[in-house]
């Protein structure tokens, strides 16, 4: 077993630690398959009551994937697709996503409470790794997000089925955004359910081994910070709902308020590309049926990604040469044809998801 996630059973509890601190616990595949083998293995066994996931260190749970690991994948399937030898989802993060996928909807339908702590960082594969969970616990130093357009991608691990169900137009602002929330807005939005705060946490651990979760959990639970998003809903509300990125910035341009203004200077510093395929998988997202139904697409439009410039532009500015300065392609919004988009959302033949709701539970 890896010492990137540490996975162990006491008390009744099967204990989940990611275990790169150094990295704020960012996911990668060997760490997403021992995950989902650990929980599979205790979905059956009765000494199991409860599964508790926490993340190493004091910056947060977890920052999302392994960006640099991706980054490098990115540019590999970019130069075969030229050469014509290109077959994404079997790539080396096309096969991590997959994965990483059933563990989202695994962790989404598992069978005994799944605690999971917040604390600190949560963006991207962190959210898929919590926001499914039964017991989502944040705290007064949570950050929680779905940066992905920041760096030429689209929310994935069922982050749309997420966002897309927030109250109004909340989830379209913070994914076209990027926009973190905070402890009072994940539990509003629906990505928390408790906020404890965080110096309370090593005594909620340790209850949770003697009292089931809802009992432990209440004894900790504070009422939730006001969120400063529900408090904007209304101007939120009317600019997001627009049919159209470009819309959705005029709105924003339009408005009185200065969080309006700078809302659409924030879109409008993310790749054109993905701001446009982001607004529609969130519309398709709030029609799915099951967090099942939006895995699927989004393993579609992650597999396009992975041939795409401004996932590979995104993440060399943002990440691998820190300049800050993505040159993306095309570069305005208006310069985005539809049949670019389109291509996100193509089939893929035999290397679709696949996944499937259980019936009657969807």
């Amino acid at each position: 077993m890896s010492d990137e996630v540490l996975i162990s059973q006491r008390d009744g509890l099967g204990l989940i630690t990611l275990n790169r601190p150094k990295a704020i616990n960012a996911l990668n595949h060997p760490m997403a398959l021992a995950i989902l083998t650990a929980l599979r293995e205790w979905a059956d066994d009765d000494e199991v009551r409860a599964v508790v996931v926490t993340g190493a260190g004091e910056r947060g749970l977890c920052a999302g994937g392994d960006i640099v690991a991706i980054y490098n994948d990115a540019k590999d399937n970019a130069a075969q697709e030229e050469s014509g030898s290109h077959r994404a989802a079997d790539s080396a993060t096309g096969r991590f996503w997959r994965d990483e996928y059933i563990l989202n909807a695994y962790i989404g339908r598992y069978p005994k409470p799944y605690v999971v702590v917040m604390d600190g960082i949560v963006m991207g594969g962190g959210v898929g790794l919590s926001g499914h969970g039964s017991h989502r616990i944040v705290t007064e130093r949570s950050k929680v997000g779905m940066p992905e357009t920041g760096i030429g991608f689209i929310p994935d691990v069922g982050g749309t089925y997420l966002l897309s169900r927030t109250p109004g137009e909340i989830g379209a602002h913070v994914a076209l955004t990027t926009a973190r929330m905070s402890a009072g807005d994940a539990i509003a939005a629906g990505f928390a359910d408790y906020f404890v705060p965080s110096d309370q946490i090593p005594a909620l651990l340790e209850a949770l081994h003697t009292a089931e979760p809802d009992v432990a959990i209440a004894k900790f639970a504070q009422q939730a910070p006001e969120s400063g998003l529900v408090a904007q809903q209304d101007w939120i509300d009317a600019c997001y709902s627009a049919d159209t990125v470009e819309e959705i910035v005029a709105r924003l341009q339009a408005r009185p308020e200065p969080a309006a203004n700078q809302a659409a200077t924030d879109v409008l510093s993310k790749s054109p590309v993905a701001l446009k395929v982001t607004l529609r998988s969130l519309r398709n997202a709030g029609a799915a049926a099951s967090l099942e139904e939006a895995l699927n697409e989004e393993y579609r439009v992650s597999v396009a990604s992975l041939s795409s410039h401004d996932l590979v532009e995104g993440i060399r500015a943002q990440v691998v040469d820190k300049d800050r300065n993505p040159r993306w392609q095309p570069a305005a919004l208006a310069d985005v044809p539809a049949g670019q988009v389109d291509a996100y959302f193509a089939e893929l033949g035999d290397d679709e998801l696949n996944l499937v709701a259980p019936e009657g539970n969807r």
